[in-house]
């Protein structure tokens, strides 16, 4: 892709890639529940279940019958982008779903020209309208997250206020450090988000501190609670927000969106001026 192909791509469409190598740490959550809060400002979002474990289309309640053309299909051009994608009962949001299948893609590609290249190649033909693609990243650092930081121009990162996350957070770093070198220079991290946040356990404000003091302004000021209504959720095949919009958890992902929104104004007035 030429840089003026890309750059004119990137002032249509903002493509965040929501990773993080290590499970439960809400990511699935905070995808799923950001994609609707930002269709609910208005906001026109794609949301590609890249996680083999299909959780985010469960939390959006895609059967299994009807994820026909995924993530997988796109990944191996076997499909486009309008082909793979479902609208969700959420007015503005739809998503590219995933299943199981996803799993061996990263086998398949071992003998593909540009491996690391084909979702980034696949995001060339976004279709016109959408404000955000939000990329449910695995929870490993594998091809296909590879392939998620090869396409996204920013990361966001739900770091969970819990021990060792931290010491988790470097190494997902490193691996930015290395796609930035050879794959994707312009990568930046949007923003980390905390999650799984409780004042009862000691260890949360320890995260938060030193968090906040390496990090600085890249660490949201909205945080995400623990909570057991956002935990119900997924069963029902909704995002917490919807299940429960009441909820502290939902409030906290309504606030982020709100915060995500302003730092976008920033990043667009700096695009604007260069």
């Amino acid at each position: 892709m030429t840089e003026k192909r890309q750059s004119s791509q990137t002032k249509k469409t903002r493509i965040l890639a929501i990773v993080n190598q290590k499970g439960g740490v809400g990511k699935t959550t905070t995808s799923v529940n950001l994609a609707t809060a930002l269709a609910a400002a208005g906001k026109k979002v794609l949301l590609i279940d890249f996680d083999p474990q299909g959780n985010a289309s469960t939390g959006l309640g895609v059967e299994n019958a009807r994820r026909v053309l995924t993530s997988y299909d796109l990944l191996l051009g076997e499909a486009t982008i309008g082909e793979c994608t479902l609208k969700t009962s959420i007015p503005n949001l739809s998503i590219i779903t995933a299943t199981i299948d996803l799993t061996g893609a990263e086998i398949e590609l071992v003998s593909f020209t540009r491996r690391e290249s084909r979702l980034r190649d696949a995001l060339q033909h976004v279709p016109q309208g959408y404000d955000y693609v939000l990329i449910d990243c695995p929870p490993s650092l594998g091809l296909l997250t590879i392939n998620a930081l090869t396409a996204a121009p920013a990361v966001l990162i739900p770091l969970q206020c819990e021990f060792y996350a931290l010491e988790g957070l470097s190494h997902l770093l490193k691996t930015l450090d290395l796609v930035r070198a050879g794959l994707n220079p312009a990568l930046a991290v949007q923003g980390i988000v905390l999650t799984m946040y409780d004042r009862r356990n000691r260890f949360t404000e320890q995260v938060e501190r030193e968090a906040r003091a390496f990090f600085a302004d890249k660490v949201y000021q909205t945080v995400i609670p623990r909570n057991v209504r956002m935990s119900e959720a997924p069963s029902h095949g909704k995002p917490a927000l919807i299940y429960d919009m009441h909820c502290a958890g939902s409030k906290a992902y309504i606030q982020l969106a709100k915060e995500l929104l302003s730092k976008e104004k920033q990043y667009e007035k700096g695009f604007s001026a260069a």
